[in-house]
């Protein structure tokens, strides 16, 4: 449990924290939060799926074209086991078909769930591949108006403080997240099987610069899985990420 003193401390800090969680990129991805806890759900034990690796080529953004459908769901095998999302396209048009379009590519396989804050949010979505990494750092979406709050278990894009600068990151909720609402962060899903499996992703890094020692997001988008793997093995990774027929 997070002291009342520090959530409070929290949530006046946050607006800067928008503007530096997510490094010195305009559109770099996160802005996005650091503290709350979601809703438990059936947990499966996580399937030996091998990682299909992808070439920069084929994850491109400009083939992210894809409407998603109105509802679907997605599965995401980890290490620390598998769970399910499932995307209301209403609530968030924009941030459902890039989701849609991410999933299906392959973009989220063989990454790290890197920012992971007890009482929080945990925050994934930063390609492994450098490569890949790059071209996707500047493929923004147009913001949506949130129409479902940020509570324990529902599912937002990452953003900066400026306007319309989601690109691949996401975080799940730990908790009742709402003030995050009034900053435009839509939630576009939410959790629906394996939501112990999100609880007890791995939390023992905690935040990364400029207010912690965890793991930097400009060193992940440069150096990749090869980074964190070296200075932060621990880190639970997603494995494989698929559209559930």
């Amino acid at each position: 449990m997070i002291p009342r003193a520090y959530l409070a401390a929290y949530a006046c800090s946050f607006a800067a924290a928008l503007a530096l969680a997510c490094g010195s990129g305009p559109s770099a991805p996160p802005a996005t939060p650091a503290d709350a806890v979601p809703v438990a759900a059936a947990t499966a034990s996580a399937p030996t799926v091998p990682t299909v690796h992808r070439s920069a080529t084929e994850l491109d953004p400009a083939l992210a074209t894809e409407r998603a459908p109105d509802l679907f769901r997605a599965r995401f095998a980890t290490s620390n086991g598998s769970f399910v999302v499932e995307v209301h396209r209403d609530w968030a048009p924009n941030g459902a078909d890039r989701f849609y379009n991410l999933v299906k590519m392959g973009v989220y396989d063989d990454s790290r769930f890197f920012r992971a804050i007890s009482g929080f949010m945990v925050q994934f979505g930063i390609p492994g591949d450098p490569q890949v990494a790059a071209k996707w750092r500047e493929a923004t979406i147009p913001d949506d108006p949130p129409k479902q709050s940020n509570l324990r278990g529902y599912v937002s894009f990452a953003q900066t403080g400026s306007p319309n600068s989601r690109t691949t990151q996401v975080f799940v909720d730990y908790g009742d997240n709402s003030r995050l609402d009034a900053s435009n962060f839509a939630a576009f899903g939410q959790v629906v099987d394996g939501m112990d499996v999100v609880s007890t992703l791995y939390k023992g890094y905690g935040e990364g610069p400029p207010g912690g020692t965890g793991p930097n997001q400009d060193r992940i988008q440069s150096e990749g899985n090869a980074y964190l793997d070296a200075e932060f093995p621990k880190l639970d990774r997603l494995t494989t990420a698929s559209i559930v027929p």
